[in-house]
Order: structure tokens, then sequence, then C-alpha cells
């Protein structure tokens, strides 16, 4: 969930198209949950419980994303969800798995689990993905640094959690963004964790709609207000990583302030919760029928060891996403809206235009990376290949 891209991009099979990278497998699994207690009025924080067997399928790193799926209504939904706690050794309890939901305007999904999630419940919850998590892997002391707003504090929790509990040197600076103290998610565990290190972990609390004792952190986090932090208070040269999290306005507006400043591309991280479009509606095409005689574009892939073939009309304008799930419902996805990067997959032949990329780093595009939720193909023939 790393570079913004809000114009279709071509895209193109390199010669050296990914290896398989023995990546794990994006699969569904029942668990039960264990707990639900309220953050905020708009907001609770729930524990699946993670059977032994499924230790492994569960383990993962602080920074990193769930998706749940459920039947509302009589229509399947999936959500993702940050990893709130640290692994097991932080807060979280050994095989527990906790995320933390905010009710979202209009929000069917959200707004049932705050009125009727409950313990023992049974929610289908994907292994854990995405690489919000950091670059490098320090010998020294490092010294990171987040801006979150509002729910975007959730991965930010995991990552502060785990650094300054694991690695006794690393120091956190953290500028978060509500609309008032009582709006804001975690607000007795970030003071806890103040105490617990109140050297290694500063708090910038930032209130829009509430007034604080300065002025700097009463207000919306503008340009002009960002660069004063950056400039003022947490002295980018000095900081490791940055991880940036929340709307995409905000991410996209600290992104660029801190480029202006001379920060690195390689060293920001970003996570986006909300891209300004429905990325949550998941992929819902009309019916897709091929028309004899009619131009149609080949789409084969290979999933799980298994290899497939669908074709799809070329005046449909079908993603490669939604064209593979009419032979196979197991290719994976989540938010369907270019964010978590869940459908990703490694295009082997041919040509696509990806229209929105929330996900994939530079890095990973000159590999061949594609997501699948946004591509649509422009060759004759199209390969991709979700095992690598």
């Amino acid at each position: 969930m790393t570079a913004a891209t809000t114009s279709p991009t071509a895209v193109s099979a390199p010669d050296d198209a990914a290896p398989p990278s023995g990546r794990r497998r994006a699969a569904f699994h029942p668990l039960t949950v264990e707990s639900v207690r309220s953050l905020t009025a708009d907001a609770i924080e729930v524990g699946f419980e993670i059977p032994a067997a499924l230790a492994d399928a569960f383990d993962y790193r602080p920074g990193q994303h769930i998706a749940l799926r459920m039947t509302l209504d009589g229509a399947e939904v999936r959500r993702s969800y940050s990893l709130c706690r640290a692994p097991a050794g932080g807060a979280a309890a050994p095989g527990t798995l906790n995320v933390a939901i905010k009710r979202e305007r209009g929000g069917a999904f959200s707004t049932w689990a705050l009125e009727h999630l409950k313990a023992g419940d049974v929610i289908e919850v994907m292994s854990p993905d995405g690489h919000f998590t950091p670059h490098g892997r320090y010998d020294r002391p490092a010294r990171f640094a987040a801006i979150a707003a509002g729910s975007g504090i959730t991965p930010i929790m995991a990552l502060i959690e785990h650094h300054l509990g694991e690695r006794p040197d690393d120091t956190f600076d953290l500028v978060y963004s509500n609309r008032t103290a009582v709006d804001a998610m975690f607000l007795d565990e970030l003071a806890d964790l103040k105490d617990r290190y109140p050297a290694r972990l500063a708090l910038h609390h930032v209130l829009t709609r509430e007034r604080r004792p300065a002025d700097l952190f009463s207000g919306r986090l503008d340009e002009r207000r960002l660069e004063t932090l950056l400039t003022r208070v947490l002295r980018p040269e000095t900081v490791d990583e940055w991880f940036l999290c929340g709307p995409f306005e905000l991410v996209e507006r600290a992104r660029a302030v801190l480029l202006r400043l001379g920060v690195e591309a390689s060293a920001i991280r970003v996570e986006l919760f909300s891209t300004g479009r429905d990325e949550h509606a998941g992929p819902k095409p009309p019916p897709v029928e091929v028309t004899p005689g009619e131009p149609v574009r080949t789409i084969s892939f290979r999933l799980d060891g298994t290899s497939g073939t669908v074709t799809t009309p070329v005046s449909a304008g079908e993603t490669i996403l939604a064209a593979a799930l009419r032979t196979r419902g197991d290719v994976p996805f989540a938010c369907a809206g270019g964010v978590c990067g869940t459908c990703r997959a490694v295009l082997r032949e041919g040509t696509v235009d990806m229209a929105q990329n929330h996900a994939l780093e530079p890095d990973e595009l000159a590999r061949g990376l594609i997501l699948t939720c946004q591509s649509v193909p422009t060759s004759d023939a199209v390969s991709v290949d979700w095992d690598a």
C-alpha cells in the first residue's frame, strides 16, 4: 500500500518477471471471536482465537493486515483491517489476533460489527498479508516516525509495541490526528506506552475540532502545519523510516511534504484506509457473455499449482480479477480497490492498464507485479501468476 497512482498505468510483462518467491498463500479460515471491547463510541477492538493448528498460517509481522469475510443480507462482504497488536510477546496474548473496527459512514459491515458482533461468533479470516513494515534490518538503534489519522493508528500501534518492546534502543515519534480527544482510538494504550518508554516514545496529538494548549497541535494537518511539525519537532534527517496511515488526502499530503524536505521515497511507508472511492464494493461486474465473432482477450493464470484460462470481451473492460473469479471462486482478493494488495500477481505475458495502484512499490512494478483487481488486459493474450 505504498505507491499512489490515480490514472491508468500501462504495464508490460518484463523479460525477467519475478520468479516464485515462496509467498504464503492468502487463504481464509474460520476463527472464533474471543473478545470484543469498546475503544470509542464508534470503534471496537476484536480479538480472534487462533487454534494451535493454525498458528503458522496466522504468524505475522507488525504492520500487516487481515481480511474478514462473511455474508450480510445474502451478499458476501470482505473488509481489510490492520492488526493492532504486536505479535506474541507484545500486548497480544499468544494465540490471539486483534483488529480494530471503526464505524464507516454507510458501512454495512462496520455498522453490523459495532452493533452485533460478540464473543463466540465465527468469521472467516484471511491469513495476514501486506508490507507496511520496516524496510531495513538494523544492527544499530533505529528511529521511526509515524503520521496517522483516526483509524490509521491501528497498524502503528503494532509497530510501536514491537519496536519499543523487542528492540530496547529504538525510538518512535508519532503524530496522531483526530477530531477530538474522545475520538482517539487507543488513547489509554498510547499513554501507557509513553509511561513505559518515556525517553523512547514521543507523542504529538493533533485535534482538528478541539483546542489544544499549543496552536501547532490544533487544527487540520494541512501542508503548512505539517511542514512546521516536520521541521521544528520531528527533524526528518534523524529518522530512518516513516509510516503514513490514514485517509488518502492526508497520506499524500504528508508524503509530498516529506519528499520536499529531502526524505528518500524508499524511507516512506504508506498505507491507505480510504481513497475517496468505493474500494469496498468488491468486483461486481454485470454478467459477461461472449458474443460469437466478438473480439476477446484470453487470460491464462496459475493459482495453487494449477492453470486456468478465461476469455473476456474487449468491450467489457473486465479486470483480470473479475474474469478469473468467473472460473475460480478462490482467487485471492480483499478490498478490490487497489489498496490492500491481496490480489497482486506477476504478469508473465502481455500488457495491461492498471487503473489504480495504492499497494505496489516501484521495485515491485519493475519485477512485473500487478494488482489484478485494477488491471484490464490490453493485449490479445495475458498470463498472470498468483503463485509467484
